[in-house]
């Protein structure tokens, strides 16, 4: 846990008073200043010389160091960024590195508000890197289509309100030829939303749904005159995430 606190506070000092504060956050010890001190000193000799450095205030030293938590951060950001700018391919790698890193949880069987908060910060980066996946997966689409429905459904499942996973899950479904699918999807939205929250889906997605319910245009025909996900592209990226 001391371990954790400081990397993921390694951009600002840190009072001797915190540290005691998120080791035991219940109950303090007999003696809170000498148990942080003995585990100061543990933590010292495993990480070695310098590697925490004052005393009154102290910070993790390591800058050659890789946490993950950052690189999950860097790695969303990356993701949403090429998103925004229609670069799927560049968004897919950053996206799946966010996601891998959120996917395995952290301190699994410690409980503290600062560890629930850190929980906190890795399920959105789950959610928005399941979002950046699976719009990249579905814009690049062939092979990638099937990635593109499993975010659907895990964001469905992780998020049952969230409209997105529900997009993205009939988008990818009707792209591999699963329409009767997706518009299942769309009712099981819309059941949970009335019976729940006693509202209706959203404009965009009741427009999704309106085009697939309608007649698939003729052979060589484009609807509007333009390219499938053309609206998408100039807007600079996927509607869901």
């Amino acid at each position: 846990m001391l371990l954790v606190y400081l990397a993921a506070n390694r951009d600002r000092p840190l009072s001797r008073d915190e540290l005691v504060e998120a080791l035991w956050p219940g109950e303090l010890p007999p003696k809170p200043e000498s148990a942080l001190s003995v585990l100061l000193s543990k933590l010292r000799g495993s990480l070695g010389p310098g590697s925490i450095e004052g005393r009154s205030h102290l910070r993790l030293s390591m800058p050659e160091a890789w946490v993950d938590l950052e690189a999950a951060v860097l790695a969303i950001h990356r993701a949403e960024s090429a998103v925004a700018l229609g670069d799927w391919a560049g968004a897919a790698g950053p996206a799946r590195v966010a996601l891998h890193t959120a996917n395995r949880g952290i301190l699994a069987g410690f409980e503290a508000p600062w560890i629930d908060e850190l929980r906190r910060r890795l399920e959105d980066i789950r959610l928005r890197a399941l979002a950046c996946v699976g719009v990249a997966s579905l814009r690049i689409g062939g092979t990638e289509l099937p990635a593109a429905e499993r975010a659907g459904r895990t964001l469905v499942r992780l998020a049952p309100f969230r409209e997105a996973g529900y997009g993205l899950l009939m988008e990818a479904l009707a792209a591999q030829g699963n329409t009767a699918e997706a518009l299942q999807a769309y009712d099981a939205l819309r059941r949970s939303l009335r019976d729940e929250l006693g509202v209706a889906p959203g404009a965009e997605l009741q427009a999704l749904h309106r085009r697939l319910l309608g007649p698939p245009p003729k052979v060589g025909e484009r609807s509007g005159g333009q390219a499938p996900g053309a609206e998408t592209r100039r807007r600079g990226g996927s509607r869901w995430p």
